[in-house]
């Protein structure tokens, strides 16, 4: 994969990935949080599962696989999108956005921690360094004394969750010689089951879905969790799930920006230079070509590579 189409690849996820909380924002006006992970779980699974389909694919077979896709919806799915429902009933969808920019830090600790992780050169710690430090003068936790509540520690239980959730894919799923597009779609199917557990937390509530609600819920569904939730799991089998994590630190560009811009959020001169200091943070861990951790297939030839996808 050519670096150009691999930074064409993150700056759409950090798009798509970006704007999910400000939908989330939008559809808690009329669902409850259980309701708002449900539909997104069912809506992305739907989407990956025609495209599946539609590109020949077939979901993956064999109780194992089945058995580790199920453990990564839980981490990478269940746990996470419940947790962004939740926190984002008390805490604004930008600050959403720059409490889960903490994934990449957590990536890198489990990275290190179970050995996936070495020879970590001092320009990608420089820049993990870089954008923990944007993440923190966006948030400004010294100022903001009303923000870092239970709602705020759901969303770092969120990006702790993805980090697992992404380790936990690239050693057990991704390699396999399976598609991303058959095991996105399989782990949104199973997310979709764990989820349905919890409906009767609030989930079996009446609601009038209108026009704009309508719009707002197939948007977090087919986009910004089915083709998000792919494009994630395209880029963890390119580079690693570290490198796919590190697409964290550009999140809360796009979510303090839309969140300003579409819901009146608050934008300062101080939240401009975080972003600007999470752009170069970014732009340092990303100058590896790539983590020794990267999965095998990742030495296979372009041909080979299109087949995975």
């Amino acid at each position: 994969m050519s670096k150009l189409r691999t930074w064409a690849q993150v700056g759409a996820l950090a798009l798509l990935w970006g704007s999910t909380f400000l939908w989330i924002e939008l559809a808690l006006d009329a669902l409850t949080p259980v309701q708002v992970t449900f539909s997104r779980c069912v809506l992305g699974a739907a989407a990956l599962l025609v495209a599946c389909f539609a590109s020949g694919r077939r979901l993956p077979r064999g109780r194992a696989i089945w058995g580790h896709v199920v453990v990564a919806a839980f981490f990478c799915n269940a746990l996470p999108f419940a947790m962004f429902s939740l926190g984002q009933r008390t805490i604004d969808s930008g600050v959403a956005g720059v409490l889960n920019a903490t994934t990449p830090l957590w990536s890198l600790l489990i990275g290190l921690a179970i050995g996936s992780e070495r020879g970590l050169r001092p320009v990608r710690v420089a820049g993990l360094l870089a954008g923990f430090a944007g993440v923190v003068l966006i948030f400004a936790p010294w100022r903001a004394a009303g923000t870092v509540g239970w709602g705020a520690l759901a969303i770092v239980v969120a990006a702790a969750s993805y980090a697992i959730g992404f380790a936990y894919m690239g050693r057990h799923l991704v390699g396999k010689g399976i598609p991303t597009i058959s095991l996105s779609a399989a782990q949104l199917i199973a997310a979709t089951g764990l989820t349905a557990l919890t409906l009767p937390a609030g989930g079996l509530t009446a609601i009038e879905i209108g026009p704009k609600t309508l719009v707002v819920v197939v948007i977090l569904g087919v986009v910004a969790t089915g083709a998000t939730f792919h494009l994630t799991y395209r880029i963890i089998a390119a580079e690693g799930a570290t490198n796919a994590a590190t697409v964290g630190y550009l999140l809360p560009v796009v979510s303090v920006a839309l969140g300003a811009i579409v819901l009146g959020e608050d934008l300062s001169l101080r939240i401009a230079a975080g972003m600007l200091v999470v752009l170069v943070g970014v732009a340092l861990t990303r100058r590896k070509g790539r983590p020794p951790s990267a999965p095998a297939h990742t030495h296979l030839s372009r041909k080979e590579q299109a087949a995975l996808r």
